[in-house]
Parts: C-alpha cells; structure tokens; sequence
C-alpha cells in the first residue's frame, strides 16, 4: 500500500494519538488533526490530504456536516468516518453526505486498511 497524507478529525486527543499510531503502523502520516467538526473544511484546505477519518460525534459541527462542507468543495474527498455502536442512522446520512466507508470505535486496523484501499483505489 502506498503511504497517504492523512487528516483526522476528531474531538478526542486520545482518539486522534491512537488513530495517528495506527496510520503510522500502516505506513501513512498524519499531516493534519482538528478537533471539531467546525474546522475540517479549513484544515482540508490546508494540507489537502489523500483522505481523512472523520468521528461523527462532536459538538458544534458533526461529522457528517463537515463531510457534506469538504464534499461541497472538494468533491473527490475520500472520508472514512469513525462511529461508535448504535449510531447506523448516522453512519447512513454520512455515507449519503459523500464519505466512503466507516470502521466502528474502538478502531480495528484491519477494518481500517479495508476502507482505506477502497477509497484510494478508485
């Protein structure tokens, strides 16, 4: 697998250590974090990275409107939102707002290394 420029957003320092030392496993580099749903789109802009994990759950701007913002503007984003169980309904809207996967909390690597070949590879 090639090694992506990655952002993560996601309103938990220990989530975005944890994902940041699974993506660096992988071979990837973490280039960008933001912690709200509020600062994704301007953090996209800055570093453009080759996809994103985005968690759904967070105050003031959500995921799934942050992925609708970054979509809006940036059309081939490749997201892969980050839930937590119970949230399907969620997961739905962000799936139809553009993202292309999502892996459940606690993240599991391989599940992650599934979705993020499928959205680099097409």
């Amino acid at each position: 697998m090639l090694s992506l420029n990655v952002m993560v957003v996601d309103d938990s320092m220990l989530a975005v250590k944890k994902m940041e030392a699974m993506l660096e496993k992988m071979g990837h580099k973490m280039v960008r974090s933001v912690n709200s749903g509020a600062l994704a789109l301007e953090g996209y802009w800055q570093c453009m990275p080759d996809f994103v994990t985005m968690d759904i759950t967070m105050p003031e701007v959500d995921g799934i409107q942050a992925t609708k913002n970054i979509i809006a503007t940036f059309p081939d984003a490749r997201i892969i939102m980050v839930t937590s169980h119970g949230q399907e309904e969620m997961v739905r809207e962000a799936l139809k707002a553009g993202a292309g996967g999502y892996v459940l909390k606690p993240v599991n690597e391989e599940r992650l290394a599934e979705y993020i070949k499928k959205i680099t590879e097409t």
